[in-house]
């Protein structure tokens, strides 16, 4: 008998059998690729991954021999099988995810390392003749359950893409087997059991509603209440519009997060989608919005993911456990996130950032800000959305106060397939009626001139282009004496940020002096009121931001 994970006990008594690892892996990568059609081509590749660990090398390493390489064999094997076409193409992606199921998805051509080369070298006599018994007779077709849609010219990231899927399924189930195996040798239960998204979803529509009739009653029925009513209103009837790409494009001041909160909610429940992830591009408002999210939700559905978390927050250990497991895969009912985590995630060679790919499968995702998507990546990351609508059962909101021009009527043949899909009533009708702010060139200001308007301002933001100017005139403005006078950068920890931007709202609220002088960060997004406000020079797209803020 050979042994995929080993104990303490000399004995082995309570080591893992590696049929019933194999089978169980494969079992489990099967139910997660299932949900886009690829459950037959993931068993068999859990069926394989480990079969090189029937070797008396690894049997060795089970007692604490050297490393030893154990994902090649099955990829050499599934390269032998041969077939259809389409099978040989599914055994090539395979192959793929078995090999780097721990280093990591190879390259095929390079140096000695390469897939390539490695299979070349690989002899499958090392393999003990037992592996065979470790498998059914036969193992089956690889032929998915649905063909995949591409045209021709998009055919090759498909596969890419599919391959990647393949890969997350294949490391998260490995991982979760593994982790529940000794789990159960160490006596305790592993916690990743979250509720299912569509059997929350009456209850958390139900909040939803809830908490809006009281924010309406105490917001009052002024004008741009009853404008954000409609736009919410509106955007809420689109929610049984066919999945795909959506736009939502509603300026600063029309309630776009809650009314995007809004459709994902009404989205998922039509079309029975299995999570909410929120996508949002900087660390310094992602607090903001779960804080938000949980005040309308509760506590326990919405999972955070983010370099910037503060998990002293949560008091309760397992509580602080649950949701770090839950990070490693996104398999929990909703999501908040940042554009780094997804981004990287797609396109990682790693199994540790791809574990949560196939979780976006049936998913509804919401990309904040969409008009920060990096311009070196905007190709590859326009396909990566396109597919996941289009193979993966996702749908995708592209949600922004200025919306990017990715539409094939302004992106050409390559754009997105957006018209007809903006899902806010008249979006330039709705930056008229909710402009508030009057936008004037000041001319040239040194410190000393803004120190001086500041002392004649008790209520003032001033955004500068670099933390060294921040903090020079932050000092300056200290040494006038001003009063209620705050600094806020990069330069600061996340945990630091948020004490000063609730004594910013503290101080705003109560009309109390407030003369804040931040960088560039203020503008993410940032839930901030000023009567007056001064930025230095930059692009149209960071003043627009502030003016509408």
């Amino acid at each position: 008998m050979h042994f995929a994970h080993s104990t303490g006990d000399a004995s082995r008594c309570d080591w893992q059998p590696l049929p019933d690892h194999l089978d169980a892996v494969g079992q489990l990568a099967a139910l997660m690729a299932s949900v886009f059609g690829m459950e037959n081509v993931a068993r068999i590749a859990g069926l394989l991954h480990d079969i090189g660990k029937c070797t008396p090398e690894f049997d060795r390493r089970l007692e604490g021999g050297p490393a030893v390489e154990h994902s090649l064999a099955g990829a050499f094997l599934i390269r032998q099988r041969g077939g259809a076409p389409l099978e040989r193409v599914m055994g090539e992606l395979t192959t793929y995810a078995i090999a780097g199921h721990h280093a990591g998805l190879p390259d095929w051509r390079g140096d000695g390392s390469s897939l390539s080369a490695r299979l070349e070298d690989f002899n499958p006599d090392v393999l003990d003749a037992a592996w065979k018994s470790y498998l059914p007779v036969d193992l089956g077709s690889l032929a998915p359950s649905r063909r995949l849609k591409a045209t021709k010219e998009d055919m090759g990231f498909a596969l890419a893409f599919l391959g990647r899927m393949l890969f997350s399924c294949l490391a998260d189930a490995d991982f979760q087997d593994t982790e529940r195996f000794y789990a159960k040798v160490e006596g305790h239960v592993v916690d990743r059991c979250w509720p299912r998204l569509v059997s929350l979803l009456p209850d958390l529509v139900a909040r939803f509603d809830v908490y809006m009739a009281e924010k309406a009653r105490k917001a009052g029925n002024t004008p741009v209440n009853r404008l954000r009513a409609e736009v919410l209103a509106d955007v809420r009837a689109r929610a049984v519009d066919p999945q795909g790409l959506f736009t939502l494009t509603v300026p600063t001041g029309g309630g776009k997060t809650l009314t995007s909160l809004a459709f994902a909610l009404e989205h998922a429940r039509a079309h029975k989608l299995d999570r909410i992830v929120y996508v949002i591009p900087f660390t310094s408002v992602i607090d903001q919005t779960a804080d938000v999210f949980r005040s309308v939700l509760g506590e326990d559905v919405v999972l955070e993911h983010h370099s910037s978390l503060d998990e002293e927050k949560l008091k309760d250990r397992a509580d602080r456990d649950k949701l770090k497991l839950a990070r490693e895969n996104w398999d929990a009912p909703i999501i908040v996130t940042t554009s780094v985590q997804l981004f990287e995630s797609l396109f990682s060679d790693r199994p540790s950032r791809c574990r949560k790919l196939h979780n976006l499968s049936r998913a509804m995702v919401v990309l904040d800000e969409a008009q920060t998507l990096p311009r070196p990546f905007l190709i590859p990351i326009m396909r990566a959305i396109e597919e996941l609508a289009l193979n993966y059962g996702a749908s995708v909101v592209l949600c922004t106060a200025t919306q990017p021009a990715l539409g094939a009527e302004h992106f050409g043949p390559r754009g997105l397939p957006l018209a007809g899909r903006e899902l806010a009533p008249d979006p330039e009708g709705l930056a008229r009626r909710l402009s508030r702010t009057r936008l004037v060139l000041a001319g040239e200001m040194d410190n000393d001139a803004l120190v001086a308007a500041l002392a004649d301002r008790p209520q003032a933001l001033v955004v500068v282009n670099s933390r060294a100017h921040a903090l020079d005139l932050y000092k300056q403005a200290k040494e006038a004496g001003l009063d209620g006078l705050l600094h806020l950068t990069t330069r600061q920890f996340a945990v630091h940020r948020r004490r000063i931007l609730a004594e910013v709202r503290r101080r705003l609220a109560d009309g109390r002096p407030c003369r804040l002088i931040a960088t560039s960060l203020i503008e993410a997004g940032v839930d901030l009121d000023f009567p007056c406000a001064f930025r230095a020079e930059a692009g149209l797209d960071q003043i627009a931001r502030l003016g509408a803020d």
